[in-house]
């Protein structure tokens, strides 16, 4: 069993308080921290399907987990580990943005739960917070911890022949990217359509038609350009011109990072607001695609003729700032690494996945216009294979990286199995009789 944290789904414990039928009852508890019964139901259902296990040892190991995860808290408490409102509201509305997008939106969220999103923010509150004081003093029971090279080798070493992963084909792919320039006046060119647009509703057009008709936001467009959000979801140049609007008005014309933007709020209660809002991107000229085109032929024909080395084109010709300091590397949003799967490569950039996908390591692409979702814009770019692995296990030639990472866990695992033991002795515990004859892992005596 890992000593890693449990993390409890915020969901599940909301969703057992709407549940009467759920007869509940302490069955465990750790200094002034208790653990509910409906605590190891709720999680049982999000794990595993009870039909097919032993409910019963299955209930011993979720209470071990919330036990460990209780007394990482109590000990956070006893030490004042201190968590500012900022992080846990942070993370409140990450949460509440996560279970919109899962169930259908705000207000399916609030007939689901039968709450408010401030009732739902409210019982969050306090489980997050207990939650980043959980992570925050495991944090630092283990930060002083730091691995060696001898000590990954050793890892690999040890590991049964049988548990070393199994990796599937990555490649590391890199790009030159050429963005062609927006000129002030194809800047003025969109902001006098959004002028426009916006004239034409105050004379009696409607806002959510001319949001489906004219919006280039994907997200909202098709609704018309309604959205719910909370204060700090949005850039601030956004959040500004809503809170800045009564109920029924609409914003002048206003920028930010995604372009040109204006707003009518709709409805607003606290930090809470609906509102619809129309985005425009402004676009190229002719001429500056012309232009790009032309710099990137002559970037690709100097790099065919051994005229530049790949490091030196990409820092002469590319405007990509994502990439541009890197050598052109792609890196990996999933895993932050430079190798990419096939499946995530497919699900980040297509385009990408099907113009290497004959390549050998060293070729390049042709240059070929493509859209930046990062950065919301079009662009002419060139793309070069750096490396291809073939599927294989695990070794530490090729997978250093994630060996590394697995030593690491290895060892805060140990160092918090260590503190576990050094503390059960000296905290308060009470373990309900229905438990006592879990095979546990720690001894989780009734003190």
């Amino acid at each position: 069993m890992k000593v890693t944290i449990f993390l409890v789904f915020i969901t599940s414990q909301i969703f057992a308080q709407q549940n009467p039928l759920i007869l509940d009852k302490i069955v465990a508890q750790i200094g002034e921290n208790v653990i509910l019964q409906s605590d190891i139901d709720s999680q049982r259902t999000q794990e595993l399907d009870s039909n097919k296990i032993n409910s019963g040892a299955l209930n011993c190991e979720l209470l071990e987990k919330l036990l460990m995860q209780n007394l990482f808290l109590n000990q956070a408490e006893l030490d004042s580990v201190k968590i500012s409102d900022a992080h846990v509201d942070g993370e409140m509305e990450n949460r509440i943005r996560v279970i919109e997008q899962q169930i259908g939106g705000r207000q399916k969220m609030e007939e689901f739960y039968n709450k408010t999103v401030t009732q739902i923010k409210n019982e969050f509150r306090p489980l997050i917070k207990n939650r980043l004081m959980t992570e925050e003093m495991q944090r630092q029971i283990t930060g002083s911890s730091s691995i060696t090279p001898k000590e990954i080798e050793e890892y690999y070493k040890n590991l049964h022949p049988d548990s070393i992963p199994y990796i599937n084909a990555k490649i590391s792919i890199q790009q030159i990217v050429i963005f062609p320039k927006i000129t002030q006046d194809d800047r003025q060119l969109t902001i006098n359509k959004l002028k426009d647009i916006r004239e034409d509703i105050m004379k009696g057009k409607s806002f959510e038609t001319q949001a489906r008709i004219h919006s280039q936001d994907p997200g909202s467009a098709s609704q018309g350009g309604q959205m719910t959000a909370s204060r700090g979801m949005m850039v601030p140049q956004f959040e500004a011109a809503v809170f800045g609007l009564k109920p029924g008005e609409i914003s002048n014309v206003f920028e930010t990072d995604y372009g040109y933007h204006i707003v009518q709020l709709l409805d607003r209660k606290g930090d809470d607001y609906t509102c619809r809002h129309i985005l425009l991107v402004p676009e190229f000229n002719r001429q500056s695609l012309t232009d790009a085109s032309t710099k990137m032929e002559e970037c690709y024909s100097k790099l065919k003729q051994n005229q530049l080395t790949w490091e030196q084109a990409v820092l002469t010709y590319s405007n990509d700032n994502n990439t541009r300091h890197n050598k052109g590397i792609i890196t990996n949003p999933i895993t932050g690494e430079q190798g990419w799967s096939m499946e995530d490569l497919n699900q980040i950039d297509q385009q990408i996945f099907i113009l290497t996908n004959s390549l050998n390591t060293g070729d390049l692409t042709t240059p070929s216009l493509y859209f930046d979702f990062n950065e919301k814009k079009q662009g002419i770019r060139i793309v070069r294979l750096m490396n291809r692995i073939g599927p294989h296990k695990a070794n530490l030639e090729q997978d250093y990286t994630l060996i590394q990472r697995a030593t690491e866990n290895d060892k805060k695992e140990k160092i918090l199995a260590r503190w576990i033991k050094s503390k059960i002795g000296n905290a308060y515990i009470r373990v309900d009789k229905e438990y006592e004859d879990c095979n546990f892992k720690y001894s989780w005596k009734t003190n």
